[in-house]
């Protein structure tokens, strides 16, 4: 664990002078704005469907753990999900990371530590990525996959909750830079 307030694992958000531009473009406000319909929306449907498949991932091994899954099939189901999630999240980090997070930055310099502290995040979220790979991989190897299930849905928590973190505050940050400045 960090003494860094900042860090994923701890944060309940991002400081308050990295919010102006979120104040000034509020999120209930963001679907009428003109330039939502295009990188906004997009950006938006992407952190959506990370947390359909979070929410899915937990829902067949919490399935699993109930009983109402075989044992048997579960690969079938987890497999493909695990494996969408990860690589998804590796593809839109590096984007963010070597292209977005620059330019975006660039507009709003003063947002800048908002933008190191995104691309920590993603440090991080790449360590959870490992351990993911990891407790899926001792879940499908086991020879008793309803008892392992169990652990597994209880890793998933600690990583459920920090990218969700992660997804909120850039969405907290990034999203009215691109709203103000009429990006993509």
């Amino acid at each position: 664990m960090t003494d860094d307030p900042l860090a994923l694992a701890i944060r309940t958000g991002l400081p308050p002078e990295l919010l102006d531009l979120l104040h000034a473009h509020p999120r209930a406000g963001w679907p009428d704005h003109p330039q939502f319909h295009g990188l906004v929306s997009f950006w938006l449907d992407r952190h959506m469907g990370f947390r359909h498949l979070m929410a899915r991932i937990r829902t067949e091994t919490q399935s699993l753990i109930d009983g109402t899954a075989d044992p048997d099939s579960f690969p079938q189901r987890l497999v493909p999900l695990g494996r969408r999630l990860v690589d998804e999240l590796i593809g839109h980090h590096r984007i963010e990371d070597d292209a977005y997070f620059p330019e975006l930055a660039a507009l709003e310099p003063r947002l800048a530590h908002g933008f190191e502290i995104l691309d920590t995040d993603h440090h991080a979220l790449d360590a959870l990525l490992d351990s993911f790979v990891t407790d899926a991989n001792t879940l499908l190897q086991s020879p008793d996959r309803r008892a392992q299930a169990g652990r597994f849905h209880d890793s998933l928590s600690p990583f459920t909750a920090q990218l969700e973190r992660h997804l909120a505050d850039e969405e907290d940050l990034i999203l009215p830079v691109i709203l103000k400045h009429r990006f993509g």
